[in-house]
């Protein structure tokens, strides 16, 4: 009988270190020496494995938008799941098959906060999402350390998605200082940076997006606009099967 021979993915995925990287940054994206004090080893190995993942295109790297220097790094769950399903089919048909729909009703009571700089067009887009697809069984807010106006291009994006945020309104932190958050989710990077830390949060995740305000020709920008929304609503659909499944 030949040989055959497993998915080049599973033996990326036969590795401790490398397996820690991918549970690491399911949760959120992260720098290399915040990996590295994660998973107690060298840089250079992790940055050796960071590079494996980042050839087949699980992990995925941008620079700060902070100050340009730092670079994060973010797992694309999408790919990583179409090819762990590719997997799973090539062993046996069925152990490919679509995951069940998640049952929201189920969903813990819990509070979820997203912040962003100015609370305008990506933590208002995830608000907005993440209260539509949860159907309002989780309490959404979204705040900015310098907040300004929702954009009307993130009102035009949602509008598309047929998710109405033209009522909701840009807030300071300062409006919901001493509140309690079981997730607090940044969505810009300097909005990481200087996040307060909030009384009983139960945990702290990071999704960096560009801003998509800043770009100047108005096409290019609804098209950033609805890539972001797009990507946020991936990230929050996994979000909300980790909710589920709790």
């Amino acid at each position: 009988m030949e040989a055959v021979q497993p998915p080049e993915f599973i033996k990326l995925l036969a590795n401790d270190l490398r397996w820690g990287l991918l549970k690491a940054l399911t949760t959120s994206d992260l720098q290399v020496n915040e990996l590295v004090a994660q998973l107690q080893q060298p840089m250079n190995l992790i940055s050796y494995h960071l590079k494996k993942m980042r050839d087949d295109a699980l992990v995925t790297t941008r620079r700060s938008e902070a100050d340009g220097r730092d670079i994060y790094y973010s797992l694309d769950l999408n790919r990583l799941r179409t090819l762990y399903l590719e997997a799973g089919t090539a062993l046996h048909p069925a152990i490919g098959l679509n995951l069940p729909m998640i049952d929201v009703s189920q969903l813990p009571d819990q509070r979820v906060l997203f912040v962003c700089t100015h609370n305008s067009a990506r933590s208002q887009m995830a608000e907005g999402l993440l209260r539509h697809l949860s159907q309002g069984h989780l309490n959404v807010l979204s705040a900015g350390s310098h907040p300004t106006t929702v954009h009307p291009d993130a009102i035009h994006t949602m509008a598309t998605f047929g998710i109405d945020i033209s009522q909701q309104q840009s807030r300071p932190l300062s409006d919901i200082e001493g509140q309690s958050f079981d997730y607090v989710i940044t969505v810009c990077d300097k909005a990481r940076e200087i996040c307060p830390t909030f009384p009983g949060s139960g945990l702290a995740m990071h999704w960096g997006f560009p801003d998509p305000v800043v770009i100047q020709d108005d096409l290019e920008r609804r098209g950033v606009f609805e890539d972001t929304a797009r990507q946020l609503k991936s990230r929050i659909e996994y979000f909300l099967s980790t909710l589920s499944s709790a």
